[in-house]
């Protein structure tokens, strides 16, 4: 039976706190929508206190970012690029169109299409975050759609230069700098400079994430996520040394960023915890990342790899690290998470940044039911059908004329009966269901 030995101290936010978020961020979009451009603007001086003649940036403002980073940052970007290109184009070739004969005469597939324009949201306020660049519009790109808008909010009061950098060498058609729900309103609204897009990807915060939800509907989006989470499982073949570290190294990322260890040795628990305690007196985020696992931190003790398997999937985490005799034994039977990473060898860091899977991965137990941004996302699969002969048609027509009927659906019935009448030359009443 599993037991915990740090419980979490502060349940995931509460209602109050979701409906200030709700409410604020529906009033937001009624006043985008209603007063357009200059809304836009009054948040963006508001919220960042940047006023640009123009948000668009020009290339002459991209070339001046490009300008400011070291041949080495260039070539760190350009790789990672690279490897989040060369997976995203195996996954398009994985996809395929189909066109199969399913009866005499009956044809039926279907056509992988690209969305035609998509809005990719890269954080920059907090941090930089150069690789959400590499996640949306590189893979955008890859699965082939026309038009990738990328908006990111300047950082330390100007664009980012690495992060628009990475945009640019990611193949955006078109970079604004601007953030928070006025640009995700102002892509979906299509107000003023901005183009309205089909689609909106990428993380940011509760309020970003909010308004995605929001406009879904209007435009399609990846998907809403919650604070960044990490699940470790482990046995007695790591040391605490290395799991801390990769627990702290995903706090960090917020306040309320949960982190979790799963493992089947007590011993290894009780040095994590003292090594997080070390680790906690080096880093330089770690008045974040302290609470984050004070707060949040949580460990669960099993009995076997079948009952870590079992706490996993409940939780669900957006990330899992696997490190055991036997990380195998968990690819084949873990059904819930965002992304596995198997073997002490990688880390949840490699895949953030640089080892070519996507990570805007589901949050909040939402890997029960979807995994996370990749090729697919970007590709409507859309069916078509033919009806190549009489026969056919009348065959088809007939199973379709009774299950209409069945349905006292009698306009639909006659677009089968009509076919009956003409190709297979049978006489069926208008409003019978065909014999």
């Amino acid at each position: 039976m599993a037991y915990s030995l740090k419980s979490p101290t502060t349940k995931p936010s509460g209602e109050a706190d979701t409906t200030h978020v709700r409410k604020t961020v529906e009033g937001m979009l009624k006043d985008i929508s209603t007063r357009g451009m200059d809304a836009v603007r009054d948040y963006s001086k508001k919220f960042d206190k940047w006023d640009p003649a123009s948000f668009r940036l020009t290339d002459a403002q991209i070339q001046e970012c490009l300008a400011q980073l070291t041949p080495r940052e260039i070539e760190d970007i350009k790789f990672a690029q690279t490897q989040v290109r060369n997976f995203a184009q195996h996954q398009r070739e994985a996809i395929r169109d189909i066109e199969v004969e399913t009866l005499p005469g009956v044809v039926l597939g279907h056509k992988n299409i690209p969305v035609q324009s998509v809005g990719c949201y890269i954080p920059s306020g907090k941090y930089p975050l150069v690789a959400s660049a590499h996640m949306g519009v590189v893979t955008a790109k890859v699965a082939g759609v026309p038009r990738v808008i990328a908006v990111s909010p300047p950082y330390e009061g100007r664009p980012s230069p690495a992060v628009i950098a990475a945009i640019h060498l990611a193949g955006a058609d078109e970079i604004y700098c601007i953030g928070g729900v006025q640009a995700v309103a102002a892509m979906a609204m299509g107000v003023g400079e901005f183009p309205q897009v089909d689609m909106i990807v990428g993380p940011g915060n509760a309020y970003v994430a909010e308004a995605k939800r929001q406009l879904f509907g209007r435009i399609g989006i990846d998907l809403v996520a919650g604070p960044t989470e990490t699940l470790v499982i482990a046995d007695d073949t790591v040391d605490g040394e290395l799991v801390a570290t990769d627990l702290l190294g995903q706090a960090e990322h917020g306040p309320t960023s949960p982190a979790v260890l799963v493992t089947t040795s007590e011993k290894l628990a009780r040095d994590t915890m003292a090594q997080i305690e070390v680790l906690l007196g080096k880093l330089d985020t770690a008045p974040i990342a302290r609470t984050a696992w004070e707060n949040y931190g949580e460990i669960i003790v099993c009995n076997s790899d079948e009952e870590m398997v079992r706490e996993g999937d409940r939780i669900a985490s957006e990330h899992v690290q696997v490190m055991t005799k036997n990380p195998d034994f968990f690819l084949q039977n873990m059904r819930n998470y965002g992304a596995l990473f198997l073997g002490e060898r990688t880390n949840v860091a490699y895949g953030d940044k640089v080892i070519g899977t996507n990570h805007t991965l589901p949050t909040s137990g939402a890997a029960r039911y979807t995994g996370g941004l990749w090729v697919g996302k970007f590709l409507k699969t859309c069916t078509y059908q033919r009806v190549l002969t009489d026969a056919a048609s009348s065959m088809i027509g007939e199973y379709c004329s009774r299950l209409c009927a069945l349905e006292h659906f009698t306009g639909h019935g006659e677009q089968a009966n009509i076919r009956v009448r003409r190709y297979g030359h049978k006489q069926v009443p208008f409003g019978a269901a065909a014999t």
